[in-house]
Order: C-alpha cells, then sequence, then structure tokens
C-alpha cells in the first residue's frame, strides 16, 4: 500500500505504527509518531493500524546545545 512518510510516498506492507517502525529498525522510545496530524499514544503503537493514503511523521528526539 502507498502511504507517505515523513514526506515522501513510500510502498508499505499492511501493518500497525508498531510494525512500520521496527521495519524500518527504528526504537519507539526514541521516536515520536504523528499519523494523518494527530500524536499516536506510545501505548497505541502496536494497535494502530496503516492504511492506504496515511500519511506520518516520525519525529526524532535529539539531545544537544549547551
Amino acid at each position: 500500500m502507498q502511504v507517505t512518510i515523513n514526506g515522501k510516498s513510500e510502498e508499505i506492507e499492511g501493518a500497525t505504527v508498531l510494525d512500520l517502525l521496527k521495519a524500518k529498525s527504528l526504537d519507539p522510545h526514541m521516536v515520536a509518531v504523528e499519523l494523518n496530524d494527530h500524536m499516536v499514544e506510545r501505548d497505541n503503537l502496536e494497535t494502530t493500524p496503516v492504511k492506504q493514503g496515511d500519511k506520518l511523521e516520525f519525529l526524532f528526539y535529539m539531545g544537544g546545545g549547551q
């Protein structure tokens, strides 16, 4: 199915948000996920389905500064 991840169109297998994070080797504790302009609670990553045409944003936590 076709979805948009961080502004880029991608072909993925049908899955949950957690399955998609695992397929991309992303640690669910190090990324926040927005699905169709709504934040997905970490407790719901495993049960939130990804559907055709969905738009996802992966927001990464970064440290730095002084």
